[in-house]
């Protein structure tokens, strides 16, 4: 995947007027991708809505649902009023489309 999904998901949320924060980041002592309480890895903002995003590809998107649901951090980040959504992208007659999973 040349260009990664959280890159397509934060051009695709800007698209749609949210200002948009990447929240993983790599870890160089621990040699892995750390998300935001455990999960996030976009912050998006518009209006009085806050998103949180686990993007992945399309294949992964039922393993992150049960990752999320199963983390305990996703009741704080729920009574915080976040909605959460996973991003599933895949490519498509050579273009990339999005199934996107709610989950708040």
């Amino acid at each position: 995947m040349a260009t990664s999904p959280t890159q397509l998901s934060k051009k695709h949320l800007e698209a749609q007027g949210y200002t948009v924060a990447v929240t993983e980041h790599w870890n160089s002592f621990a040699r892995i991708r750390q998300d935001l309480f455990g999960f996030i890895d976009l912050l998006a903002l518009r209006g009085d809505e806050t998103l949180a995003v686990q993007t992945t590809s399309h294949s992964n998107v039922s393993a992150r649902v049960k990752k999320i649901a199963d983390h305990d951090n996703v009741d704080a980040v729920r009574k915080a009023n976040w909605r959460i959504e996973v991003h599933g992208w895949y490519k498509e007659n050579g273009r990339w489309k999005l199934k996107v999973v709610d989950i708040s």
